[in-house]
């Protein structure tokens, strides 16, 4: 088993979004929510989405949070179940990839043919 583990982390997980990207959600609890991309984990092939997938965390108090109590916060969400919004026309899309003139890598929007970024 610690081998499987090995050469799971071992693999360069690419994402199609990246931290700041503006995403909808395809799937889940949460489908049809709008939000930017607060962290992206390739290792684990998550997303942290602005206001999707909260879920309720109890905490102890401490010096930070003197009252502790039930904190609601963002949660992962798979890489699969969120897709990119075409900046142009604020439709879901695909990404793509193309290399400019002066050799540029850069990722464009499969609807209209806008650069991402």
């Amino acid at each position: 088993m610690p081998r499987l583990k090995k050469i799971l982390e071992s693999h360069n997980n690419k994402l199609h979004v990246k931290k700041d990207d503006t995403v909808i959600v395809i799937s889940g609890k949460d489908k049809g929510k709008k939000g930017r991309v607060i962290a992206a984990y390739p290792r684990e092939n998550r997303v942290l989405v602005e206001g999707v997938n909260i879920v309720k965390r109890h905490t102890r108090p401490s010096q930070v949070n003197p009252q502790g109590g039930i904190i609601e916060q963002e949660a992962p969400i798979h890489v699969s179940n969120v897709m990119h919004i075409d900046p142009k026309s604020g439709q879901v899309t695909r990404i793509g990839y193309k290399t400019l003139e002066n050799g540029k890598k850069v990722r464009i929007a499969k609807k209209s043919g806008e650069v991402i970024d």
